[in-house]
């Protein structure tokens, strides 16, 4: 399953978030990484992976080391983690990450766009069926510095992926969320850097939708990203290849 919504998830649900945002996410993510770990990333993966994905992104390295000094010294208001789960029309189930320093706000956006979009949002742990957490490694070819694509592929089967995906531009690996960890230090064993490492939701199931479904399913995950609390969000919409291509057209 993985392997096959990976590689055709971004055809529709291409990132149109603004890059102001996308540092916004990130520099969340830094500062609830030093207040739970400290600011030094040897000692602290999760920040350590989210220095990763700054770089990643592009962010400039002064916006990174401003962001980790200031959540050493205690500056900024706490930032806490809240998931929501939900369906849209057709029974497509949504899952939403937020980082969010006012729950009360976050709940009550989400809540308005689930019922804009003649969805419902459920309670926490219903979808837990639905998706399963993984760690992504994605990986450019570049970064090999020459190593064999194929033995590089066995290494990291080898030190517990599930999945090895290969595309035009590299490589995406995927671990159970426990062997985050235990992937990372391999990678840096091999010497390899990776563009970005995330903790991500991958649908166990999926729904087939229609066009006026997929239209629906899509306005809802487009409001939810535009909210400034949302960091991500998942859903385990599956279209066919005449629904993509009449989205397509639009």
């Amino acid at each position: 399953m993985g392997r096959i919504f990976e590689t055709r998830k971004h055809k529709i649900f291409a990132r149109n978030a603004k890059l102001s945002k996308l540092f916004t996410r990130i520099g969340k993510e830094i500062a609830m990484a030093v207040k739970a770990g400290g600011p030094n990333p040897d000692s602290n993966s999760r920040l350590k992976m989210a220095i990763q994905n700054a770089r990643g992104m592009n962010m400039p390295k002064d916006n990174v080391d401003r962001a980790i000094k200031k959540a050493a010294g205690g500056e900024g208001v706490d930032i806490a983690e809240v998931t929501y789960e939900g369906y849209a029309p057709g029974g497509v189930a949504i899952f939403v990450e937020t980082a969010t320093n006012n729950t009360t706000r976050t709940v009550a956006n989400v809540r308005s766009f689930f019922s804009k979009c003649n969805g419902t949002l459920g309670t926490s742990g219903s979808l837990s069926h639905v998706f399963d957490r993984k760690a992504e490694f994605v990986i450019e070819d570049t970064a090999l510095k020459g190593r064999d694509a194929d033995e590089f592929e066995m290494e990291c089967i080898d030190a517990g992926a599930d999945d090895v995906i290969r595309d035009e531009d590299g490589f995406i690996v995927l671990t159970p969320y426990t062997s985050f960890g235990s992937m990372q230090q391999k990678l840096e064993q091999l010497g390899v850097e990776a563009k970005s490492a995330e903790l991500k939701r991958f649908p166990l199931v999926t729904m087939p939708a229609d066009i006026a479904t997929a239209r629906a399913v899509i306005k809802l995950v487009d409001l939810l990203n535009e909210d400034e609390d949302v960091n991500a969000v998942y859903h385990n919409m599956d279209l066919a290849e005449e629904v993509e291509a009449e989205l397509e057209k639009a």
